[in-house]
């Protein structure tokens, strides 16, 4: 799929009956596996990526290491690919502006960019940096604009709501796409957000969040399981090595892997 292309089909998949639903990806690997399952688009983790290049999540990762992974990523799929590219990877706009051209080069039609402890006015000088960078590479990109409102407590309880709608309209003023507000899951409030940010909601897999149908119902577009899936996996891995190495035992290796030749058989010729 060209890039144009892509990019068009990322946006029309916000548009749906149904909430986007983005299992995300830390490698190439992952990606593809992830994609053969029936994702509709694929969406990177920045923690999960980070910590596969041997990283701590939070804005560690050197940038080249994430261009090598998008690469690799987008070498292996033919679905829409969003990156994670947390605060930009650099706080130069000039920077971040070339973070997301070579970004978008390589594949990436999507982005996503968070505003932390920074002002909300940092984010939105970062969200026209990212569209200028993309723009030189001749990528429409779909910028969501990741609100930390909620995810780092940067409100009293009883005021969340209120300035994470503040925030959603001004990144909308500043030309975002989406408006990503991980943390949030009660659905009274869900619902305030989706009344009065007009940009498609992106909320976060976590503890208590409604079903997929109920999220549906309250109006929410895009649902992102984060860093969730790669923190599974790494679950297994210590519960396999645990039992391997304790009890000389194998059950947690075995149960549930996918056959080493349908794994094989993923990365083999594609038309």
């Amino acid at each position: 799929m060209d890039t144009r292309t892509a990019a068009a089909q990322f946006r029309t998949l916000h548009q749906g009956p149904q909430p986007l639903l983005l299992p995300n990806a830390w490698d190439a690997g992952s990606a593809r596996l992830i994609e053969a399952s029936g994702a509709r688009a694929i969406a990177t983790t920045s923690a999960g990526l980070a910590w596969a290049r041997g990283y701590a999540d939070g804005g560690a990762l050197p940038v080249q290491f994430l261009l090598a992974t998008v690469t690799e990523i987008a070498r292996v799929i033919r679905v829409p690919l969003t990156v994670d590219m947390e605060a930009g990877y650099a706080d130069d706009l000039t920077a971040i502006a070339e973070n997301a051209q070579v970004l978008a080069s390589a594949g990436a039609v999507g982005i996503n960019l968070e505003d932390g402890a920074d002002p909300p006015e940092v984010l939105c000088e970062r969200i026209g940096a990212t569209k200028r960078g993309a723009a030189r590479a001749g990528v429409d990109l779909f910028v969501n604009a990741r609100c930390d409102v909620y995810l780092r407590a940067l409100a009293p309880p009883e005021r969340a709501v209120e300035e994470s709608i503040s925030r959603g309209l001004r990144y909308r003023e500043a030309g975002a796409d989406g408006f990503f507000l991980p943390g949030v899951t009660r659905p009274a409030e869900i619902r305030q957000v989706v009344a009065a940010v007009p940009l498609p909601l992106n909320v976060l897999v976590r503890a208590g969040l409604p079903r997929v149908s109920e999220l549906a119902a309250l109006g929410v577009r895009r649902i992102s399981a984060g860093s969730g899936i790669a923190s599974a996996v790494h679950g297994l891995t210590r519960r396999g090595v645990r039992q391997f190495l304790d009890t000389g035992t194998y059950d947690a290796i075995l149960d549930g892997a996918v056959p080493y030749a349908e794994l094989n058989a993923l990365f083999g010729e594609r038309p």
